[in-house]
């Protein structure tokens, strides 16, 4: 970890590998400063889990955090986060990023489930998550963003979300929300009012001989097969407990 007066790097990084025993190792789980990781206790199945631990506030204006996990062949991982992230106004001029680097190789399973970002208002924060995956590797994906915290309007969000399926990319797409975000983004033709907003990305093999039909998932979600193995679930809603449920029931779906 790095602090500056620019704000704080830093950066965590994770590997999942078998152990040869059926289960899965984490021969790398190291996190800096803000980023501290957790192996909780794993699944009989053979699933590895990770909790991240925000030991500090942010990120802050300025701040870039980083977080990189790669999954083997062979091997499943499960990461959520203790708590939501609350990206926060900072002494230090400029833009706060927050990066995420999903790697995961054929037969390799990753289950990426983090809590909330909440965009407090004064922030302004641009989060890109990048997933690059092998034909047959497997992904379930949840990203929820809530916008201001109760009673405030939010920060300035920016989230870019690219998905990578045997070097093919299938989705590339970004939101950006708050003020100076480009005009119509709460309208109805985007948030339409709403507060929080999600994306669920699942990437299976079996859905390259039998792809996921697009439909609509109750008021507010909606599912959309994408051009690879996998699908993304799409939601709006008003609170952070409405969108979890419409994600959660989008995910049982799927079967």
């Amino acid at each position: 970890m790095s602090a500056t007066t620019t704000g704080v790097r830093a950066t965590a990084r994770m590997l999942a590998r078998p152990d040869g025993r059926g289960g899965t190792a984490l021969p790398v789980l190291a996190g800096e400063g803000p980023l501290a990781l957790r192996r909780t206790r794993g699944s009989a199945d053979g699933e590895a889990r990770v909790m991240l631990v925000g030991a500090m506030s942010g990120p802050l204006g300025g701040d870039h955090f980083t977080v990189e996990a790669g999954v083997e062949a062979g091997a499943r991982l499960l990461v959520g986060s203790a708590a939501a992230t609350i990206a926060l106004p900072g002494q230090a001029k400029g833009e706060a990023r927050y990066d995420v680097r999903l790697t995961v190789a054929d037969g390799g399973e990753l289950r990426w489930l983090p809590e909330q970002l909440i965009s407090a208002n004064g922030s302004e924060l641009h989060v890109h998550t990048w997933a690059d995956l092998g034909p047959a590797a497997r992904l379930v994906l949840r990203e929820e963003q809530v916008l201001g915290r109760a009673g405030e309007e939010p920060g300035r969000l920016t989230s870019r979300l690219s998905v990578r399926i045997a070097g093919r990319a299938v989705l590339d797409q970004e939101l950006s929300c708050g003020p100076g975000a480009p005009g119509g983004w709460d309208g109805p033709a985007g948030l339409g009012g709403h507060r929080a907003v999600g994306q669920l990305v699942v990437v299976r093999p079996e859905f390259a001989e039998r792809p996921v039909p697009a439909r609509v998932l109750g008021e507010g979600a909606a599912v959309m097969p994408l051009a690879g193995p996998a699908a993304l679930v799409t939601a709006v809603a008003p609170d952070a407990l409405r969108l979890r449920r419409l994600l959660d029931e989008a995910l049982a779906s799927f079967g």
